[in-house]
């Protein structure tokens, strides 16, 4: 017979666990990062080779993707892990919208542009499930950026000594 645990922190792959693992990661960067400004500028991925395009008319260099710095990553992932720890509710009374409101906003409005109806009582065990997949895999893939970016943090300051 399978037995279940009545503990769920107990299932290494619980949604409280994966949350944890998240705030854990992200509580380590803010810990290791002790100037977050020495972020700014620095790209988000790594590039061994310095290679630049040059367009070939006019000499000037090409930036197929401009992506966030490392500085910007650093904030939004403060900013996610505030919202899970405190809630929407707090976002609310300061006024801004959060990362998790937009979110709900644009799958709102794509429910509508595709013709579905917004039924809040319709398939709820279905949209339970796909919204866990989609947070399990979101969480999963925020802790890695965390910790990489707590990793790289290290290795650009030269901080790779104190490693543990």
């Amino acid at each position: 017979m399978m037995q279940i645990s009545s503990d769920p922190a107990s299932n290494k792959n619980s949604l409280i666990n994966v949350m944890h693992r998240f705030i854990a990661a992200t509580n380590n960067m803010d810990q290791t990062i002790m100037v977050p400004s020495l972020l700014r500028d620095v790209p988000l991925e790594e590039q061994e080779s310095q290679q630049v395009e040059v367009v070939e008319n006019n000499n000037e260099p090409s930036y197929p993707n401009k992506q966030r710095d490392m500085y910007e990553h650093y904030l939004l992932l403060k900013s996610i892990k505030n919202d899970m720890e405190w809630g929407l509710l707090k976002r609310e009374m300061s006024g801004g919208a959060s990362f998790l409101e937009m979110a709900v906003k644009q799958e709102e409005q794509q429910s509508i542009t595709r013709g579905l109806p917004v039924d809040e009582s319709s398939d709820l065990e279905g949209q339970f499930h796909y919204h866990l997949r989609g947070l399990f895999g979101v969480l999963s893939k925020l802790t890695v950026q965390a910790d990489h970016l707590t990793n790289r943090y290290k290795r650009e300051i030269g901080g790779a000594n104190f490693m543990r």
